[in-house]
């Protein structure tokens, strides 16, 4: 995770205990789609709030010909993270900026990060100032609007990957207390994306590995309309 955060979120976020990975099946939907966007000759892609490395370690196979440098924040997840990729080094969003220069990376992947940032706005900043003109962003987060969302909420149920608290789960399914703070529909990102100077090229939809398992053929259908599907992902390019 990247950003600054105040000091009960670095806390939060150095628990070894809080999840920093969020299934593979997301992150091989996003590397096969940036595989066939980048040119055979090798790229510089760099994996924003890289988590424990997970992601990238499934994205390696597709990536092969290319250098995924993986960024984090915390400490623990950089740790976990050099033990599945051969480049990582800490850096944030804010507070100094990733230590890349400008215009340097040819892609980058941001999986499963806007939602947790205080300042989404400056991130998004920050992540035009590194791609190349014309770059490629991977973005992917939760849809506040995914099919059981709807339903749930109109139980007057508190949307799964929503959360009102650092400490516990209170009035929506689920186990895990995650540090969600910002949530987005399909249309909501898109503007959002636009109005940071990136030209949404593709939305498309994944499923999510916490879907109950007699409810995972549905949720696989629900990914043929993003807007309905459990995790957006983003094909963007710098504009």
């Amino acid at each position: 995770m990247t950003g600054t955060l105040p000091a009960g979120l670095r806390e939060f976020y150095e628990n070894p205990a809080v999840p920093v990975a969020s299934g593979d099946e997301r992150s091989r939907r996003q590397a096969v789609m940036l595989a066939r966007l980048l040119p055979p000759e090798p790229s510089l892609v760099v994996d924003v709030g890289c988590g424990d490395g997970s992601a990238a370690a499934t994205a390696g196979p597709l990536l092969r010909d290319h250098r995924i440098v993986g960024i984090d924040w915390s400490q623990d997840a950089l740790r976990r993270a050099a033990t599945r990729m051969n480049h990582v080094v800490r850096g944030e969003l804010t507070s100094g900026g990733l230590p890349l220069a400008d215009a340097s990376a040819d892609a980058v992947l941001f999986s499963e990060v806007i939602e947790h940032l205080v300042d989404p706005d400056s991130a998004m900043d920050e992540l035009r100032r590194i791609l190349k003109p014309g770059g490629h962003l991977m973005l992917s987060t939760p849809n506040l609007a995914a099919w059981y969302n709807r339903v749930l909420l109109a139980a007057g149920v508190q949307p799964v990957f929503s959360e009102v608290s650092l400490r516990g789960i209170h009035g929506r399914p689920g186990s895990q207390v995650v540090g969600h703070l910002r949530l987005f529909t399909a249309r909501a990102l898109r503007g959002f994306l636009a109005a940071a100077g990136f030209d949404v090229v593709t939305l498309a939809g994944a499923p999510f590995h916490g879907v109950p398992r007699p409810l995972r053929l549905v949720d696989r259908a629900a990914c043929a309309v993003p807007s309905l599907a459990s995790i957006l992902l983003v094909h963007a390019k710098r504009v």
